[in-house]
C-alpha cells in the first residue's frame, strides 16, 4: 500500500498601491483595492470554488479513503470573509466531512520565524485561533511560510504545542536519504517532521503544461506509475501544492482538474491511502533524526531564503519592518496593527528579488521600485506609531507612581476582603 499525503497551501497577498514619498504623513491607506478584489474574485472562480467542489465529489465517492490537508494564511481568510464569504462556506463544507484537516502557519504568511520568536509565536497562535473559529479544528501540525524550517525553528514550533511540522525535502539536507519517511527534529526528537517530495509536487505545480518538458504530457496513469515505482519500504509520499495551481497557474484548459480527479480515482483503485499529515504523524514512526542547522524553504532551486532576503534591499526592508516592533507593541490602535500584519506578507520581499522566477509575477516594473514603494509605507507607519495612543504599562511608571499604584490596589483588595467577610457573616445569620 502506498501512502500519499496532500497539502494545499492557500495564500493571496495584499498588493500595495503606488505610494509616493509625498504621501508619507498625508495618506495612511496602502492597498490596491481594485487589483486585490479582482485577483481574489478571479482566483476564487477559477481555482478555489471549482477545486473545493471536486474535493467534495471525491470525498463523497471514496469516503474515508480520501483525505487532504489545507494551510490557509490568516490574512487570506480575512479577505475571504470580507469579499468572498462563499469561499469560506465552501471550505466549511469540506471541514464538515471530517476528511479535511487544517494545519497551522503564520497568520500573515510572514518571515517572523527568522526575525522574532515572540512575533512568530504570536502569529502561530492567532492563526490557530482563527482556524478553530471558522472550521472547528485545532491544528496539531505546522507548515511555516514557504515551508521555512531549521532545527531551532522546529524546536520552537514544538514548544508552541504542535506535534509535527512539514518541511522541504531539500537535497542539501537529505543527501542520500529519501524524503519519503517520517523524521524527527534534531533539537527536540518529540517533534515529528514530514518532508515535501518536491520533484513530484513540482511536476504538477510547475511542469504540468510545459510543452518543452521531456515528460509532457503528464497523465494520471504516468503519475500513479511514478508513485508506485517508489521503493516499497518508503512509507509516505508528501505532495504540497499551491492551491492556485489548479485553475489559475495551470488553467482548466490544460486538463489539470481532470488529471487530479483521475489520479485520485486510479490511485485508490490501486489501494493507495490518502492520510492527512496529522494522521501520518500519529501512525508512523520516525526512521531517524533530521539535522537541519541552516534554514531551508521550498522556494527556487536553492531551497533556502535567497529569494526572500538574498539582496541588500530585501534585508533593509525586513529590518525596517521589524525595527518597528518594539514601539508597535506599545500602540493602542487596531488600524495600525492590522496594517502591520498585512505588511508582513512575505510576497512584498519577494517582489524585491532580482531573480527571473519572481519577475513574471511581480506587480512592479523593477525590484528597486518595489523596495522604494515599500519603504515609503514603512516611513509612514513609523510616523503613525510615534503619534498613536499608547497602551498603559506599569513598566513606564516611576518608583513613586508604582508605590502609589500598590497602595491604591492594596486598599481595594482590603475593601473586597472586608465585603466578603460581611457577606459570609450575613449568610451564617440566615
Amino acid at each position: 500500500m502506498k501512502n500519499v499525503s496532500i497539502l494545499f497551501k492557500v495564500h493571496l497577498p495584499y498588493l500595495l498601491r503606488s505610494y509616493r514619498f509625498f504621501d508619507i504623513g498625508q495618506d495612511h491607506y496602502y492597498y490596491d483595492d481594485f487589483t486585490n478584489k479582482s485577483n481574489l474574485l478571479k482566483t476564487a472562480k477559477k481555482s478555489f470554488l471549482p477545486m473545493n467542489d471536486l474535493l467534495l465529489e471525491l470525498i463523497a465517492k471514496h469516503t474515508k479513503n480520501f483525505k487532504v490537508s489545507f494551510s490557509i494564511s490568516g490574512t487570506t481568510l480575512d479577505q475571504f470573509e470580507k469579499l468572498t464569504p462563499e469561499v469560506i462556506a465552501s471550505f466549511q463544507k469540506l471541514a464538515a466531512t471530517g476528511n479535511v484537516d487544517f494545519v497551522g502557519e503564520t497568520y500573515s504568511h510572514s518571515l517572523a520565524s527568522i526575525v522574532s520568536e515572540q512575533e512568530f509565536e504570536k502569529q502561530a497562535r492567532a492563526h490557530s485561533a482563527k482556524i478553530k473559529q471558522l472550521f472547528g479544528v485545532e491544528p496539531t501540525v505546522f507548515a511555516n511560510t514557504d515551508l521555512i524550517y531549521s532545527d531551532a525553528i522546529g524546536e520552537q514550533v514544538f514548544d508552541m504545542g504542535f506535534k509535527g511540522m512539514i518541511a522541504e525535502g531539500a537535497k542539501q539536507v537529505l543527501g542520500w536519504k529519501s524524503p519519503n519517511f517520517l523524521y524527527c527534529n534534531a533539537n527536540n526528537p518529540r517533534l515529528k517532521v514530514l518532508l515535501r517530495n518536491y520533484k513530484l509536487s513540482d511536476d504538477v505545480s510547475l511542469r504540468f503544461s510545459n510543452h518543452s518538458w521531456s515528460e509532457y504530457p503528464l497523465t494520471a496513469d504516468k503519475f500513479v506509475h511514478w508513485v508506485q515505482a517508489i521503493p516499497e519500504n518508503e512509507e509516505i509520499v508528501n505532495l504540497v501544492f499551491d492551491y492556485a495551481t489548479f485553475g489559475t497557474y495551470q488553467p482548466a484548459s490544460t486538463g489539470i482538474f481532470d488529471f487530479f480527479k483521475t489520479f485520485v480515482n486510479q490511485a485508490i483503485s490501486q489501494k493507495f491511502s490518502f492520510p492527512t499529515f496529522a494522521e501520518s504523524i500519529d501512525t508512523l514512526q520516525p526512521v531517524s533524526v533530521l539535522s537541519v542547522p541552516s534554514i531551508t524553504s521550498c522556494i527556487d532551486e536553492e531551497r533556502d531564503l535567497t529569494t526572500a532576503v538574498g539582496n541588500n534591499l530585501q534585508k533593509q526592508a525586513l529590518d525596517g519592518l521589524y525595527n518597528l516592533l518594539p514601539c508597535l507593541n506599545t500602540v493602542n490602535d487596531a488600524g495600525i496593527i492590522a496594517d502591520w500584519n498585512k505588511l508582513q506578507n512575505s510576497d512584498h520581499l519577494y517582489y524585491m528579488s532580482m531573480r527571473n522566477s519572481v519577475q513574471g509575477e511581480n506587480p512592479y516594473p523593477t525590484h528597486y521600485e518595489a523596495f522604494i514603494n515599500y519603504m515609503n509605507i514603512i516611513g509612514d507607519m513609523e510616523e503613525r506609531i510615534q503619534k498613536a495612543p499608547k497602551i498603559e504599562s506599569f513598566e513606564t511608571l516611576s518608583g513613586e507612581e508604582i508605590d502609589s499604584e500598590i497602595e491604591k490596589y492594596s486598599e481595594l483588595l482590603r475593601q473586597l476582603m472586608e465585603a466578603k467577610k460581611h457577606q459570609k457573616k450575613r449568610k451564617n445569620n440566615c
